[in-house]
């Protein structure tokens, strides 16, 4: 029984097993774990050409753009198993943790992201913001990976966590999708909760996903905030195709 209770219940009935290759353990061994790359690829997601500090640039903001984005991983195979195991059968949400140490670890290496987090705002000013999924699949999942990340992070910072987004259609899968054909599937697909009007008057938002493609997805939540009195959005995601 000590033995038992030493290694936790649940770890000896369901043995944890890389999600790579199958070796037991961790959910990501020491060699698999090499393979994780962090991104250190910075965009802006209006042009989609090299911004050096992450944000966007001067000439393609406007009123109710996005300001920036900072990604933690490159999108390859491990992060990519990592991921869909996280989000898709079997579910694992307990990969949360090892997940947000990575996230955690990478942004707080990351200079751009800590001037971000260095501008001067009364308390309560800085808002982790989850971008939501539609209701039919979070009563599948269980949970939004995106809202689970972006609760672990607010933590780890001692910041506000905010869930005032709802996605209030069901757009289809964005996999497969032209970045047009993105953009417009998930047009008008965010809202503000019911009873939030108001909260986000002047505040800055770091709005979580777990991953960037087109950032099509970031630059409608974005919209959306910023319409609703967000003074700054910036982007962070877990991993960047």
């Amino acid at each position: 029984w000590y033995i038992v209770s030493s290694m936790g219940l649940l770890d000896f009935i369901y043995p944890k097993r890389c999600v790579v290759c199958k070796d037991g353990g961790e959910y990501l061994c020491g060699n698999c774990f090499s393979y994780l790359s962090f991104d250190t690829k910075s965009l802006c997601l209006v042009c989609k050409k090299p911004s050096f500090n992450g944000l966007t640039h001067p000439n393609c903001c406007s009123k109710y753009t996005i300001d920036g984005c900072f990604s933690a991983l490159s999108y390859n195979k491990t992060a990519k198993k990592l991921i869909y195991s996280f989000k898709y059968k079997p579910y694992l949400k307990d990969l949360k943790t090892f997940l947000t140490d990575l996230f955690y670890e990478s942004l707080i290496q990351n200079e751009n992201f800590n001037r971000e987090l260095r501008i001067a705002l009364p308390a309560g000013g800085q808002v982790f913001v989850p971008v939501p999924i539609f209701k039919e699949k979070l009563r599948k999942r269980g949970y939004n990976q995106a809202e689970v990340l972006s609760f672990e992070l607010a933590k780890r910072f001692n910041l506000k966590f905010l869930g005032i987004l709802e996605k209030g259609k069901n757009t289809s899968s964005q996999v497969n999708l032209t970045e047009k054909q993105r953009r417009e599937n998930v047009k008008g697909a965010f809202l503000i909760k019911r009873g939030f009007v108001g909260l986000l008057e002047n505040k800055n938002i770091f709005l979580i996903d777990d991953v960037l493609t087109t950032g099509s997805t970031l630059l409608e939540a974005a919209n959306v905030l910023k319409r609703s009195g967000a003074k700054r959005v910036i982007g962070l995601t877990l991993a960047r195709d």
